[in-house]
């Protein structure tokens, strides 16, 4: 369970940091609508690439160990709450909408989901040492 989420995990983020790095326009065009961005605004969205790709290879070293990091699960989980309510904010509040939004909203959602599933699972399948 924990290592198909964080497979899954690093292959969306890796694939969106790519994006964001070398053509950031298209993810935000995508993502929120915005068709003309500034340099300053590429830039910090280049910068948000490379977190993603860091989290990605995280996430992607991850997944082989058994019981699962505690702290990757926590991290992944801000990470995907955070996301979901930063889309739907850009949507409800500041009107922004492009084809992949709402999409985002409903995957970062249902990997919070996972995530605390995976969480709750380590915290009651962990043996208590003596």
């Amino acid at each position: 369970m924990t290592s198909a989420l964080l497979a899954l995990t690093a292959a969306l983020e890796l694939a969106t940091g790519v994006c964001l790095l070398a053509v950031p326009q298209v993810c935000l065009d995508l993502l929120l609508g915005i068709h003309e961005t500034a340099a300053e605004t590429m830039l910090i969205s280049r910068f948000a690439g490379a977190a993603l790709v860091a989290f990605g290879v995280a996430a992607w070293g991850g997944r082989s160990y058994e019981p699962p990091s505690v702290a990757l699960l926590v991290a992944a989980l801000a990470y995907d709450v955070l996301a979901a309510a930063l889309l739907a904010h850009a949507a409800l509040s500041l009107h922004m909408f492009g084809i992949a939004l709402w999409p985002g909203v409903v995957l970062h959602s249902a990997l919070a989901i996972w995530c605390a599933a995976a969480l709750a699972k380590t915290f009651f399948t962990r043996k208590i040492p003596t």
